[in-house]
């Protein structure tokens, strides 16, 4: 059994942000790093709007700079991902893939929310190079440029709405013939000059050359009738789907999964804190998530100080 004043799930900007302020607050903060330690920003060639990088930063090396300045302070990193909470009862108990177990005295929860994807061959590997999840991310590349988004709902249309600040025409991807985003939301687009919504059709295939996505194999639902679609942009609007399921319902969700927090990173459990995407539907931003895994490690110190050690 492994003991500790706080175990960190999850990493990104979230959980190593918590582990760095956790490991200066001498709490000797275990951080498990699951399949994809540092996040959704290992996937992002370059970060431009995270402050104090004038010039941009890769993801991936902002990640690994964070890491390294967690370990820095005393942060202990584990490759491996919890399979099991134990939360009704502190200390607290995390069960480990690799079969090991944790016992301690606050959680923070900082397991990101990874992007709903179609499915398409070669669509992750284009990460970056033209297929995007996050158009407040990565929309600034693609000023007049051609982009197209896929969905109908909320997130659709708020992709939409981003990218037509900088794209020269932007086409909304929509399987049926009428949108599932709420009315407020469609009027935004129903008379953008710069949005066209493309109606019952599925994207195909993704096409590419070795400098990145140049087109889309696109089907009428209707007619079965296929064509290519040029575009220098791809953006997925169909939602993130929240990594919450090893908590088994022990933790308050809102209905799209996401941890429900108050008074800043507090969950419904007392002593277990949740940071980053994992309770951010609307942000998920890095420095956003940064915030939170500040605010989480603060939180945790504090309910330390005031409940003591079990």
């Amino acid at each position: 059994m492994i003991k500790t004043d706080v175990v960190i799930i999850g990493t990104g900007p979230a959980g190593f942000t918590a582990a760095i302020y956790c490991a200066r607050a001498n709490m000797l903060p275990i951080v498990l790093e699951g399949h994809e330690p540092g996040g959704q920003l290992t996937t992002t060639t370059d970060v431009d709007n995270f402050p104090g990088f004038p010039d941009g930063i890769s993801g991936p090396v902002l990640m690994e700079n964070m890491r390294n300045q967690a370990k820095r302070f005393g942060a202990q990193f584990l490759q491996t991902m919890a399979i099991k909470a134990k939360l009704n009862t502190r200390p607290f108990i995390i069960d480990l893939e690799n079969g090991e177990q944790i016992e301690a005295q606050t959680v923070i929860i900082s397991t990101g929310a990874s992007a709903k994807y179609l499915g398409l061959a070669h669509e992750k590997e284009l990460i970056g190079k033209g297929v995007s999840a996050c158009a407040t991310c990565d929309g600034f590349f693609y000023k007049d440029k051609i982009v197209h988004v896929a969905g109908g709902g909320d997130t659709a249309i708020e992709e939409a709405t981003f990218l037509a600040k900088f794209a020269s025409q932007v086409y909304l991807i929509h399987r049926r013939d009428k949108l599932r985003a709420s009315k407020p939301m469609q009027q935004r687009i129903f008379n953008h000059p710069k949005i066209e919504i493309i109606w019952n059709t599925i994207i195909k295939e993704l096409k590419f050359d070795n400098q990145g996505l140049n087109g889309l194999l696109v089907e009428n639902t209707q007619t079965k009738e296929t064509t290519v679609r040029k575009t220098d942009g791809f953006f997925l609007g169909i939602g993130h789907q929240p990594n919450t399921a090893f908590l088994d319902n022990q933790i308050t969700l809102n209905e799209q999964g996401f941890i429900v927090t108050q008074n800043g990173p507090c969950t419904n459990i007392p002593g277990v804190f949740a940071a980053g995407d994992v309770q951010d539907p609307y942000y998920r931003q890095a420095i956003s998530a940064a915030g939170s895994g500040c605010m989480s490690a603060i939180k945790a110190e504090k309910y330390l100080e005031e409940h003591g050690r079990i």
